[in-house]
């Protein structure tokens, strides 16, 4: 499985390492998304932003949307099904989005590593608190698949 990682805040007075961390995984702007694999490292490195960003376990089918919807190509084209088919050698979109789901969209090669999304239907909770109490920052399992559908 992969993590579907959503930035929530901006960086004004934040620490050197928390920007350089966002920089590391391609999230450099608020409502900026992108899909990450599940190891440990990343994990210790979403610990570190967890203040600033929400993630939580992609589903294949938001992850196809997502693709369909939002996807670019590294030239900055947006994903169609030719490019699917020259840029990337897979069958189809579904395809795509179920080894995007399994394995993040930073070893997808010919894909953009980020998504640029819109602020959520009905705003975000509170950005300075957990999800856990209330807010919209740090981990909220399969929850974040019902944001990003909202953010489309």
């Amino acid at each position: 499985m992969a993590w579907m990682v959503v930035r929530v805040r901006g960086t004004i007075h934040s620490r050197h390492d928390v920007v350089e961390t966002l920089q590391y995984l391609h999230l450099t702007r608020a409502n900026h998304a992108t899909i990450l694999p599940e190891a440990p490292s990343v994990g210790g490195m979403l610990t570190r932003v967890q203040g600033y960003v929400t993630w939580g376990e992609a589903d294949p089918e938001t992850v196809g949307l997502l693709l369909r919807e939002r996807g670019e190509t590294v030239d900055g084209s947006k994903l169609t099904d030719q490019a699917i088919e020259e840029v990337l050698r897979a069958k189809g979109l579904p395809e795509v989005a179920q080894l995007v789901a399994e394995q993040g969209i930073s070893r997808v090669r010919g894909l953009k590593p980020l998504f640029r999304l819109k602020a959520p239907k009905g705003g975000w909770r509170s950005t300075k608190r957990a999800y856990s109490l209330g807010g919209a920052l740090g981990y909220r399992g399969r929850a974040v698949n019902d944001l990003v559908r909202r953010m489309m």
